[in-house]
This record gives structure tokens, C-alpha cells and sequence, in this order.
């Protein structure tokens, strides 16, 4: 899993193009969380998402050390977000993070939603609803006091989820759209308990977004839909709008498909498979010699059959003498 997180996890490095900061932190900055966390596309590829928007900015303020997204993964939900925040390969990014931004919660509900694209429709069973909105209560509390451990240098900032169904038709968001809120309510009051900052990205959205949600079969924003994301964030890190990204700052689209990250992803395990190969060879190899080294050792230390014997006449001699000692 860390070697596909880290293909399509990006670092990026300081970058300062004279603007003063108002701020005198240099962040190392985490994204983690689902594939939102992650900037999937609305066609099933990665590419920039809010978190690498926020990074851009940061850089470009001069207020940015270290950024990575590779503790995100399409499709976590919160128990997978919480297996990964405690997994070992998670320790070093969160012991040396300043800045974190956590997306979950979303695949927990909305995979119980049944969408109809073309006749517009949803439908889900709020018992099951109801029961994941528990479980994201439950595990979100967990996230955030294992980052708390974790990642004590860092500020958390949890991110609130959009409307995802702007194509369907008004009578059927309501109900979907009341389970949303609950979501957002329950990540806000669980931020707040734990220190941390909620993020609301709802507003920015609101029900009909068409033109930030451009896939009628897909849940994920384009870039515009980041970029709102993205100034949310910002707004409430900054207290103000002095760092929001425009429209025509965004990046050129420059995606990676997920067959494209399979086949990194491929690569990547057998040179991985290899190197642990030689490794295994080396180790071999190691033992073998210390193997040799304490057969000849042995071999040294072992008496000579001439030795023995002497050693034995000499033990014989000796009670034959404290035998005539006694009889004399």
C-alpha cells in the first residue's frame, strides 16, 4: 500500500518567488485521508486536489517546508484512515508534521447511497446510514487522539464534505443531503473536542454544483471544486483571504490513471522484490561465514587425541599414588 501512496504522493519543496509572509512558520504539511485527500479526478485519475493547492500556496508564500500526500488512499474510510495513521511507515511524516489536514468519513456513508445517474435518482436504508454515521463517530475520535500522540507538533485541521449529487433531481437530495449534515456535524464535534479545526467546505458548494461536480456517475469535484476546497482551508488558516488561490492560478491538468499507477505500482514491487532478494542472498551469505568462523573455532579449541590421553595418564598416576600413600 505505502509503495502506490507513495506514486501518487507528491514533496513539495520550498518555493519562494519574493512575497513576504505574514507568517513566520514553515510548515510540513500531511494530507491524509480519502481520494479527495488523495485529488482524484472526476474520470478516475489523480491529479492536483485541494491539499496540493494548499501546498502551491504555502510555497509560494514562502511558508512551506515539506508537503505529502502519501498517507492518502481513493476509497479509505475512517477504519482504513486509522490503520494507516498507525501503521509504521506513518510514524516519521507524523512525528516531524507541523501542519495536517485529515479527509474521512465520506466512504463510510455515501457507499450506502444507490445512485441512479441517468434517472436521477438515491436511495439508502437509514438504519444503515445511521449505523455508519456511529461508526465514523467512533473512529474519528481514535484518528484524532492517535495524530494528537502521534503528531504533537501539528496543527489538525478536519475537512467537512459537499453535496455530492448536484445532477439529481431536488426531490431526492433532501434526504440524502439531511445525512450529509449529520457527517459534517459529527466530524465539526469531534474536531472540536479533540483541539482541532473543522473545515467547512459545504457552503461553497451547496446543492446544485453542477459546474463543480462535471460527472453525473461521479462523486469528485474538478478543479474548481479544489479550489474552493482549498480557499475554505485557507481562509480558516489565515483568518482572512489574503491567501485564496484564483481561478487563473490553477495548474495545467496533468493527470495519472489508475492503470498508469497500477503499472508504477507493479514495477515498484518487483524492484522491491529483487532488492529484498539480494538482501536475503547477503544475509545467507553472512551466516554461512559465521558458520565457518565457529566450526573452525571449535576445530581449535578441541584437545588433540594425544592430549587426552596424557591428560588421562596424568589423573591415573596421581590416585596411584594416593593409593600407596595409604597402604604404606
Amino acid at each position: 500500500m505505502k509503495r502506490l501512496l507513495s506514486l501518487i504522493g507528491t514533496v513539495v519543496l520550498t518555493m519562494v518567488f519574493g512575497v513576504s509572509s505574514a507568517f513566520a512558520q514553515s510548515e510540513n504539511y500531511l494530507s491524509i485521508g480519502d481520494s479527495l485527500a488523495a485529488g482524484q479526478t472526476p474520470y478516475r485519475q489523480i491529479d492536483t486536489g485541494y491539499s496540493d493547492l494548499i501546498a502551491m500556496r504555502l510555497g509560494m508564500t514562502g511558508q512551506l517546508s515539506f508537503y505529502t500526500k502519501e498517507l492518502a488512499f481513493p476509497g479509505f474510510t475512517t477504519a482504513d484512515v486509522l490503520k494507516r495513521v498507525k501503521s509504521e511507515e506513518a510514524s516519521d511524516l507524523l512525528a516531524n508534521a507541523t501542519l495536517i489536514t485529515v479527509s474521512a468519513g465520506a466512504n463510510d456513508l455515501l457507499r450506502l447511497v444507490q445512485v441512479n445517474p441517468t434517472a436521477g435518482t438515491l436511495a439508502f436504508s437509514q438504519l444503515q446510514a445511521d449505523y455508519a454515521l456511529n461508526v465514523v463517530r467512533k473512529n474519528m475520535v481514535e484518528i484524532l487522539e492517535e495524530l494528537k500522540v502521534r503528531a504533537p507538533k501539528a496543527k489538525i485541521f478536519v475537512m467537512g464534505y459537499y453535496f455530492a449529487y448536484p445532477n439529481v433531481h431536488a426531490t431526492q437530495k433532501e434526504g440524502t443531503n439531511a445525512q450529509l449534515i449529520k457527517l459534517n456535524t459529527i466530524l465539526q464535534q469531534q474536531a472540536e473536542h479533540a483541539g482541532a479545526t473543522f473545515v467547512n467546505v459545504y457552503d461553497a458548494f451547496g446543492l446544485n454544483a453542477t459546474n463543480l461536480l462535471p460527472n453525473i456517475s461521479d462523486v469528485h469535484p474538478n478543479f474548481e471544486g479544489y479550489r474552493q476546497m482549498a480557499n475554505a482551508f485557507l481562509h480558516v488558516y489565515s483568518g482572512s483571504n489574503a491567501l485564496a488561490i484564483s481561478s487563473n492560478e490553477l495548474p495545467k491538468p496533468n493527470p495519472i490513471s489508475f492503470e498508469q499507477i497500477l503499472e508504477q505500482q507493479e514495477k515498484a514491487e518487483q524492484k522491491k522484490e529483487k532488492e529484498q532478494e539480494k538482501e536475503q542472498e547477503k544475509e545467507q551469505e553472512k551466516e554461512q561465514e559465521q558458520e565457518q568462523e565457529q566450526e573452525q573455532e571449535q576445530e581449535q579449541e578441541k584437545p588433540s587425541p594425544a592430549a587426552s590421553i596424557i591428560q588421562g595418564f596424568t589423573g591415573y598416576a596421581a590416585f596411584m599414588e594416593k593409593v600407596r600413600a595409604i597402604l604404606s
